[in-house]
């Protein structure tokens, strides 16, 4: 008993502690996810009697990280929507670049500034950065702004694709752990298998919550019952030995792509819920990847950063292309590139999975996450330096 209220008294001080944290955000127009992640660096780097002073039980961190998985990946892929116009168009065609750029540039900058010793670590590190987040966009009144619009529409495509590839670069691996011989064929066809049951086990139960939507809706327990079926896709594709992954991705695009009524009322429903989550979550990731402040790991991945902020800016100018963005709206996209939930609960998931050598990956992910942030926090203020017509909200 004395245990359970432990773990309970825990929950509630870094809820406590998120809620205050998004008032001081507010106040000083500071990211509140950088403010929740340096808390969590403090709380992990404190012990009390020689053990951590919070600690959590590894299946309650395995719990905590299965469902925040989830409903990113839900949400996410829910909300993907290509539109054919000339905007969104470039908006592909950029992730498309800034994706590729990333793969060929960060992945070998990774490997010789960091030495990283497998390739796929290394894509799985640039998959993960390919991503960003619309968070500090918010500071902003004027939404029609072009380069805003863009931003956002971008931050909607790469989302999905930033919470799944990091999983099937994983799963490649493991597909080609015996090399290119003549077991390849062999070694292969599991993660196609795990795929296709997936696949199926998640259309399975979107046909069967859409049957269950379309009776009857209620305010109350219609949201409830996305969250439920979302988790029954994961949880059957796994014991059906297929990939769980897979399954929430494939039922959120078909819950996206089908006609339902009240579906943006339960999107809604979802994303709360996972900004509520996302508290817990960035203030454990924190705690449990121990990142390395030593000099030489601090200059090293600051000199990373800044070729991935090159590698931004290149994918920008080779993307973006006869389009009518000024050089310095260039600039200003190129700069702001905050990663946000997506990326923390891939991050949280991999700390909780012990894959072989993936400690350095998520110290440089944590590292780029808050230099990220960091770096978005300043251009919001110098946003009138790049945008001749910016308007900031004032709190």
């Amino acid at each position: 008993m004395a245990n359970v209220l432990l773990l309970l008294m825990y929950l509630a001080v870094i809820l406590l502690i998120g809620l205050l944290t998004s008032i001081i955000s507010q106040r000083f127009r500071i990211p509140n996810i950088l403010l929740l992640l340096l808390i969590g660096i403090g709380l992990g780097m404190v012990n009390y009697r020689g053990a951590p002073l919070i600690s959590f039980p590894e299946i309650f961190m395995t719990g905590i990280s299965i469902l925040a998985l989830v409903m990113i990946l839900f949400d996410s892929w829910s909300r993907l929507k290509l539109k054919k116009d000339y905007f969104a168009l470039h908006t592909l065609w950029l992730s498309i670049i800034f994706l590729i750029f990333n793969l060929i540039f960060l992945t070998a900058f990774a490997m010789v500034i960091f030495d990283v010793s497998s390739i796929f670590l290394a894509l799985v590190f640039s998959a993960l950065m390919f991503g960003t987040d619309i968070g500090v966009l918010a500071l902003f009144g004027n939404a029609g702004n072009k380069v805003f619009e863009f931003l956002k529409l971008e931050a909607l495509l790469n989302t999905p694709f930033v919470v799944l590839l990091p999983f099937i670069i994983l799963d490649f691996k493991d597909a080609l752990k015996e090399g290119f011989t003549a077991q390849f064929i062999g070694n292969i066809f599991p993660p196609m298998q795990q795929l296709v049951v997936g696949i199926a086990a998640g259309v399975l139960m979107g046909l069967v919550m859409f049957k269950f939507m379309r009776k009857r809706y209620s305010a109350v327990l219609s949201p409830l019952a996305v969250i439920v079926f979302a988790l029954l896709a994961y949880i059957t594709a796994k014991n059906l030995g297929g990939n769980g992954v897979w399954a929430v991705a494939s039922m959120g695009l078909l819950f996206g792509t089908v006609h339902l009524s009240h579906k943006p009322q339960l999107q809604s429903f979802a994303s709360v819920s996972l900004n509520s989550l996302g508290i817990l979550v960035f203030v454990l990731i924190g705690i449990i990847v121990s990142i390395d402040f030593s000099a030489n790991f601090l200059i090293k991945s600051i000199l990373l950063f800044l070729g991935y902020i090159l590698i931004r800016f290149a994918s920008i100018l080779f993307a973006l292309r006869g389009m009518d963005f000024t050089m310095k709206e260039k600039l200003f996209m190129s700069l702001n590139v905050q990663k946000g939930i997506a990326v923390a609960v891939v991050v949280f998931s991999f700390a909780n999975l012990k894959i072989e050598g993936i400690g350095i990956i998520l110290n440089l992910a944590l590292a780029f996450m808050i230099y990220s942030m960091v770096l978005s926090g300043f251009i919001v203020r110098a946003a009138k330096f790049f945008i001749a017509d910016v308007r900031v909200q004032k709190k």
